[in-house]
């Protein structure tokens, strides 16, 4: 099973295009500045760990 749910992520993003764009968004800022907001992560890869900052509500939306 992956974790975070699809579906629970998706609640909370509000749609699965606006989660990839803000996933990808994410990861190439890992990528860059080689920031982690948590210590502990559950996946190994960098979309998974940017997957888990937004369900843990580390991740802000702002809507214009």
């Amino acid at each position: 099973m992956i974790y975070p749910s699809i579906d629970k992520l998706v609640d909370i993003v509000g749609s699965k295009f606006l989660l990839v764009n803000i996933v990808s968004k994410r990861v190439k800022e890992m990528d860059e500045t080689d920031y982690y907001q948590l210590t502990n992560y559950k996946s190994t890869k960098k979309i998974g760990k940017a997957l888990e900052e937004i369900s843990k509500g580390m991740i802000h939306i702002k809507e214009k």
